[in-house]
């Protein structure tokens, strides 16, 4: 596989590089970053004393002409001028970037008519797992039991509620027949009276250099079960992130996310 990755100068994006670099399966030939400032022109492996003959570039076009799947973990301003150069070259991706508005999510849809793509708020694949889990319970606690989510990033995340935990309300509120937009309740201060039943808390803590922490707590009477996820560091979004390519290279068109991946 051709791989490009997006925000190469960033700590996803050079895990990204050295995980294609040490595959047997992939080749790196191109490494993209809108605000590389002076890292621009350098060598894509520079950072870990690797001549790849790879250059660091703003060049969008000249890199996804050379490249079967580019990997996204950056902005969301930046993923949109990456959509739209990966359908005129034709170019799969996988998207790990979040706090997309309802419009973009659309324009990510559209993309996925032409192209094949992966979007997942995380691809961990423990993570997706997790989920899985949390179906499950959601599904046999529908009923008796309060439904919050806590969520823990470091201090530099820029959205909040984070991508996952967007993921997670979700796929409570499909298993329980509900509609995350109408039932979730992102904040809580002053004179909120008694909690509804029928809604999903959610809690977001920033600091550090928490890479990322989900715990999910159904709270009945007289018990509480938590389902928890500690990412520790960012190698498993980089493994999912490789795993979600060679998926890819399977598929023409389409938007698909981790759980596709897993199922395949």
């Amino acid at each position: 596989m051709r791989i490009a990755v997006a925000g190469a100068t960033g700590r996803m994006g050079r895990m990204l590089i050295e995980a294609v670099l040490a595959a047997d399966d992939t080749t790196l030939v191109g490494a993209l970053s809108k605000d590389g400032g002076s890292a621009l022109g350098q060598d894509a492996g520079a950072f870990i004393g690797k001549t790849t003959g790879v250059a660091i570039t703003a060049d969008i076009d000249t890199v996804l002409s050379s490249s079967d799947v580019l990997l996204d973990f950056t902005r969301p301003s930046g993923t949109l001028a990456y959509l739209e150069a990966a359908k005129r070259h034709g170019v799969k991706m996988v998207i790990g970037t979040t706090g997309f508005d309802a419009e973009q999510l659309r324009l990510i849809e559209e993309t996925a008519r032409s192209t094949a793509i992966v979007f997942a708020s995380s691809t961990s694949v423990s993570l997706n797992v997790t989920l899985q889990l949390i179906e499950l319970a959601a599904k046999n606690f529908s009923e008796g039991y309060d439904i919050e989510v806590v969520e823990a990033h470091h201090r530099h995340k820029v959205d909040a509620p984070s991508g996952t935990a967007l993921t997670i309300g979700e796929t409570i509120a499909d298993a329980l027949g509900r509609n995350l937009a109408d039932c979730a309740v992102f904040a809580r201060e002053g004179m909120t009276g008694a909690r509804d039943p029928s809604t999903i808390g959610f809690s977001s803590i920033r600091g550090g250099d928490i890479v990322g922490e989900h715990t999910v707590l159904f709270i009945g009477e007289g018990e509480r079960i938590e389902i928890t996820h500690k990412t520790l560091n960012r190698l498993p979004y980089v493994n999912g992130a490789l795993r979600a390519a060679r998926f890819l290279m399977k598929q023409e068109s389409g938007l698909f996310d981790m759980q596709d991946v897993l199922r395949r």
